[in-house]
């Protein structure tokens, strides 16, 4: 159960950006296409021609009583290594004086429509009997070998004659993935990479048609547990804390509670991550926006639709999928309120005034001024000026991850409308703090995730808040 679930996070994970709106070969943002878990060939980030050739995750295994010989000899772990292989689609058409009889074009117009030359993808997964726990102690290593080959699709006019072919065409791809546990506070950290091992290419066609895309990791523990590295028990933080990631994030997957599967993701997750129920169908942009792409689709021109279904059979099913829904399937993708990760802290108190005074103009309550309120934090008055450093723990953003540990400005303490109290500051190291200090964007953070580096300035007046 907890891997189907994580399966299907991870389709999403496999094929983000695979295609984007609108989805048409012609469109300029389709046709220098990027994704993310790109593992390139040998040399060819140094060369400026393709990506990293390796990617790797660090996460804690508890298999219970590690000293005991029953635990060490039930746990196992299983290993899955998902990523896509390009497929080039070759359209050629009929010509009796080439060599093969046919020549490649950009597209040809047959008996079912256009058909475009364009890049594919086939799905790749790998997978090894489970491992056992003194296995991995003494460290694993598999090779990933996928072949290449061409598939041809034959092609017709109306009348039956042969118009030309498809030919599609992949190119071998070779890598290894590398596994080995140690100890450390009594849990086990098991190190898991991944590395392109395909020669060195001469350009970036060549790269991109030897890289594994979209590449992602699933583990599957028995007889133990994976422990979270954004929620760690007190006793697993310094374990935690010793974790190392390159290009490759680990959460826990699979229904919230469950801590037997991982999913190591190069796209920045929450434990236990989903796909969200009113969702009826991929998109290939697993970012909540389902309904306006929905709509969007909708819009379109069948000109443009029919060009959409030419361009890739995936995006044939989203145009037919949107064209066939029905109203009461739209509306459920209008929204739906959800708390996912409820903050069990009591909001900070409000001391402005209890007036009818209108909460939307701060004008109007004098007694609400963030440019000299302050709230306390650690027992410090901390207020427009004061030093603190950021460390982020409720999650709202996961932008606020790449802030932690960082020092920064407070510029105003402030409150919303619900009596929750934020504190807004720019980066003390940002080149542009100044500029973002004068425009007003600030980041936001509860009082809870800063700590004062320095005794707040003078004159602030107490716990006021905005």
């Amino acid at each position: 159960m907890s891997l189907d679930l994580a399966r299907t996070v991870a389709d999403a994970v496999l094929y983000e950006g695979y295609l984007l709106y609108p989805y048409r070969a012609t469109s300029r943002k389709n046709q220098a296409r990027w994704q993310f878990g790109v593992l390139g060939p040998v040399g060819a980030a140094e060369d400026g021609v393709g990506e990293e050739p390796t990617m790797s995750i660090q996460c804690l295994l508890d298999p219970g009583q590690v000293i005991e010989d029953a635990a060490v000899s039930t746990a196992t772990v299983t290993l899955y290594l998902r990523f896509l292989q390009l497929q080039r689609r070759i359209v050629e058409a009929s010509d009796a004086a080439a060599p093969s009889g046919f020549v490649p074009v950009d597209q040809l117009v047959v008996a079912e429509g256009p058909v475009f030359s364009w890049d594919e993808a086939m799905e790749q997964e790998h997978t090894w009997p489970a491992f056992s726990l003194p296995e991995l102690a003494e460290g694993i290593s598999r090779p990933v070998v996928v072949s290449g080959g061409d598939d041809i699709e034959p092609l017709t006019r109306s009348d039956g004659s042969v118009a030309g072919r498809i030919v599609r065409r992949r190119w071998p791809l070779h890598a290894t993935l590398s596994a080995a546990t140690v100890e450390v506070d009594g849990y086990l950290r098991l190190t898991l990479s991944v590395e392109n091992t395909a020669e060195r290419p001469a350009n970036p066609e060549d790269a991109i048609r030897s890289s594994m895309i979209g590449t992602h990791l699933l583990l599957q523990a028995s007889a133990a547990e994976f422990v979270s590295l954004l929620d760690p028990p007190p006793r697993a933080e310094q374990a935690v804390a010793s974790c190392e990631q390159h290009r490759c994030w680990p959460v826990l997957a699979g229904p919230p509670g469950s801590s037997e599967v991982v999913l190591g993701s190069p796209i920045i997750l929450y434990d236990h991550p989903e796909v969200a129920a009113e969702s009826p169908g991929a998109l290939f942009d697993s970012t909540e926006i389902d309904e306006i792409l929905s709509l969007r689709v909708m819009t379109m021109t069948e000109e443009e639709k029919a060009e959409a279904r030419a361009t890739d059979p995936r995006v044939s099913e989203i145009i037919d999928r949107c064209d066939q829904m029905k109203p009461e399937v739209l509306q459920q993708l209008h929204g739906v309120l959800r708390q996912p990760r409820a903050h069990t802290a009591e909001p900070a108190a409000w001391s402005g005034s209890s007036t009818d005074m209108p909460w939307w103009d701060p004008a109007a309550d004098e007694s609400v001024r963030p440019e000299v309120d302050s709230v306390l934090i650690d027992g410090i008055p901390v207020s427009k000026g004061s030093r603190v450093r950021i460390h982020p723990s409720r999650r709202a953003d996961a932008q606020d991850l790449f802030f932690a540990d960082q020092d920064a400005q407070v510029t105003a303490v402030v409150s919303d409308v619900d009596g929750q109290v934020h504190v807004a500051v720019v980066l003390v190291n940002d080149p542009a703090a100044d500029l973002h200090d004068w425009y007003g964007r600030y980041l936001y953070f509860a009082p809870d995730e800063l700590e004062p580096l320095a005794d707040a300035l003078p004159n602030q007046r107490k716990e006021g808040t905005s």
